[in-house]
């Protein structure tokens, strides 16, 4: 598993790791049952204490994203590539809600709104 942090990002570092990790199921590189480092060995890996690890997991575990059994560690969950999915799909939408409330703020129309959408899709095809 590749992790990068980095000091400069504003973010807090466990979340950079947290997210790190979700983006790494979303795509496939991080798949279920896949066996995760260990806390100390991120740690020291990434070059950050022990508790920054200890919360990105506990937030992973939380959240469903991994599992922790006692004496063998920590996996990615069977069901985390889907929840992962959805939590990128309710981002996705949340975002879409809000440039289209900004569309409607600038009185543009149903079809001014799928214009606009068209053209940055095709942009960025």
């Amino acid at each position: 598993m590749y992790i990068v942090i980095s000091n400069s990002d504003p973010t807090p570092l466990y979340e950079q790791i947290k997210k790190q990790v979700i983006n790494g199921i979303i795509e496939g590189k991080i798949r279920s049952g896949y066996p995760l480092p260990s806390i100390r060995a991120l740690a020291r890996e990434l070059k950050v204490s022990v508790i920054t690890v200890k919360k990105a997991y506990e937030d992973l575990e939380n959240a469903g994203y991994i599992i922790t059994r006692a004496g063998k560690g920590s996996f990615v969950a069977e069901a985390s590539m889907e929840f992962a999915r959805e939590e990128k799909l309710k981002m996705v939408e949340e975002k879409l809600t809000e440039g289209i409330k900004i569309c409607r703020e600038l009185n543009m129309s149903d079809t001014e709104i799928k214009k606009a959408f068209q053209v940055i899709l095709k942009e960025m095809s």
